[in-house]
Parts: C-alpha cells; structure tokens; sequence
C-alpha cells in the first residue's frame, strides 16, 4: 500500500487530481499532463457508504490516466488540526486501503471562500456558485500545489547553482 507522501514526493509527470474532501460532496478537480493549470472535473456526492464514490473516483482516475492526488487539508487558522482534518484524513486511508496510489495533502485553508469570490467576479448565479462551489475549490487546491511545485523546483535549482 503506498503510503502518504509529500508534495515533492509525488510522481515528476502525469496528471494529478485533486480532491476537496467534505461531508457531503467530494470535489474533484484535474490538472493538464505538464501541469500548469488545475480545472474543476466534478462533484461526487457521498453517501452512507464510501465504496460507491470511491468507485466514481478510481473510474475517474483510470480514465484520466492520473498518477497521484492531491488532497485538500482543512486546518484550523491557525494551523491546528480539527475534526474537517481527521475526516480527510479517513479519506485518505479509505482510499489507499482499495488503490496503490501516491497522495500528497495540501493546506486548504480559504480555498472555498477563494472559489467563491472568484465565482461571484464571474456573475455565477448563487444557485450555480453552489453546484459549483467543491469542484472549484478543489481546482484551487489542486492549482496551489502545482504552484508549490513550480516553486519548489525553482528554488532546488537556483540553489544547485550557487
């Protein structure tokens, strides 16, 4: 079973997919193979059981080609864990009991009152900015992580050469 890794830890290509864990809905966003832009995907809904979603979502991941996620961790502001963290991080483990794939967190913190003022720029009705709301903040996540990473490899490369 592979583990949880860091972000830096997650494989150098492929598409990634990232998750906002809630406790209703499961968000889902995708980004492109050389992972630039992170685009919202869908909205699973969750049930009493987990196994149905987890099978949209490991559809979704085949059908994609993706080779990790990326995981939306709410923290507290101030950076302490609560009970939205330990559900994600069920998430997690639910998932990598039924699928060998790399997982990375990423702090979510604001991402939905982000994904929501960018929608409200966008004019979205409010009943489409809630249909809307999990994907689009999973993009969020998603887009930050791969923004970390640009800016991680930046930074090991400019130290390399110094």
């Amino acid at each position: 079973m592979m583990a949880l890794v860091n972000l830096q830890s997650l494989p150098d290509r492929g598409v990634l997919i990232g998750l906002d864990p809630g406790a209703r809905r499961l968000g889902l966003a995708v980004c492109d193979s050389l992972r630039l832009i992170a685009t919202p995907l869908a909205i699973l809904k969750r049930g009493r059981r987990l196994a149905p979603s987890l099978a949209e979502l490991f559809a979704l991941i085949d059908e994609r080609g993706a080779v990790g996620l990326v995981c939306g961790l709410p923290l507290n502001m101030d950076g302490s864990e609560g009970p939205r963290s330990q559900a994600a991080r069920a998430l997690v483990h639910n998932i990598l009991e039924y699928r060998d794939i790399p997982i990375a967190f990423q702090d979510e913190r604001l991402s939905s009152a982000e994904a929501e003022r960018v929608m409200i720029d966008a004019d979205l009705s409010r009943a489409r900015r809630a249909e809307s709301l999990d994907s689009s903040s999973a993009a969020i996540i998603l887009q930050t992580a791969l923004d970390r990473l640009v800016n991680i490899s930046k930074r090991d490369a400019s130290q390399s050469t110094s």
